[in-house]
């Protein structure tokens, strides 16, 4: 791993996200950001190189003072924003103290307990306005999950951190995504996930459906881990699926009917929208203000 370190132009999207890193090492094998049409990757470089925005903080305070209305903040759709380096660098936590000083809410998404580091933190972010973590749950299967998402925590340790996160008043959402036809679109996976979400305490569980997207780049990538995890299974996705976009699984109906019916079991918010609405609503406890996600700053 190589690292670069680079002057942004701007650090907030319209939609007030953020990505403080560019690349990422935790090499899951499926990885939608490593598609070119991102151009994360350039110039030759891997994927695995990653990219520091090195005046992130500055840009981040600087738009966080203009903003006319508070909001929430994003952060972790592209790169995990507690990749290794995060404990060398420090810009996840830089960026929490400054949404934290400035009274703004965040919306993290992880695959990693490391968030646990930034606790304190986001109680107090909580405790003013709202902190929601989303983390990534794959697999319940530990050893599946070291060869789908081999340079991160595995699920337990997930489950783990979500259930100090619930102890701690912090509100998270799962991200139950992606399931790959063949290797975990089972009744089994989709139960133990629900399992452990619902003694986690969370929020809801978003699902798009049973499947994984594959794009120019990731296909690429995906398909040679496949070659050295899952032999002759490459074969049967290039027959099966082409080129396409979107990989359903076969059984796809079967696994969502089971995923709702799971999910009002257990009282998990399972409808994508309520959920988003929900983690994108700004709310100014001390005032008792509350914004919608299409209210911008």
């Amino acid at each position: 791993m190589n690292l670069h370190f680079v002057k942004a132009k701007g650090i907030l999207s319209s939609t007030n996200g953020m990505n403080l890193y560019r690349g990422c090492s935790h090499g899951c094998i499926y990885c939608d950001s490593r598609s070119l049409c991102y151009h994360v990757a350039e110039d030759g470089r891997d994927f695995e190189d990653i990219e520091v925005k090195e005046n992130a903080l500055e840009l981040l305070e600087t738009a966080l003072k203009r903003k006319k209305k508070k909001c929430m903040i994003g952060t972790g759709a592209m790169t995990d924003p507690y990749i290794p380096l995060e404990y060398k660098l420090g810009y996840t936590r830089g960026a929490l103290e400054l949404i934290e000083k400035y009274g703004f809410g965040v919306c993290l998404q992880t695959k990693s307990d490391r968030v646990l580091r930034d606790i304190d933190l986001l109680q107090r972010i909580n405790e003013n306005t709202k902190a929601v973590v989303q983390m990534t749950l794959t697999t319940a299967d530990e050893k599946l999950c070291k060869i789908l998402e081999p340079k991160v925590c595995g699920t337990k340790k997930r489950f783990e951190a979500l259930k100090k996160l619930k102890e701690a008043g912090i509100p998270a959402v799962v991200w139950f995504s992606p399931i790959l036809p063949f290797i975990n679109d089972t009744e089994e996976n989709v139960a133990g996930i629900l399992d452990y979400c619902a003694e986690a305490g969370v929020y809801g569980v978003i699902c798009f459906g049973m499947g994984v997207t594959l794009r120019t780049g990731n296909r690429e990538f995906f398909y040679k881990k496949l070659d050295d995890h899952f032999p002759g299974l490459r074969e049967v996705y290039e027959k099966t699926f082409g080129l396409s976009y979107e990989i359903n699984s076969f059984n796809n109906g079967e696994l969502m009917r089971l995923f709702h019916n799971k999910c009002k079991k257990y009282g998990l918010v399972h409808r994508n929208n309520e959920i988003f609405e929900y983690m994108y609503r700004f709310e100014d406890k001390k005032m008792g203000e509350q914004l919608s996600f299409f209210d911008l700053c």
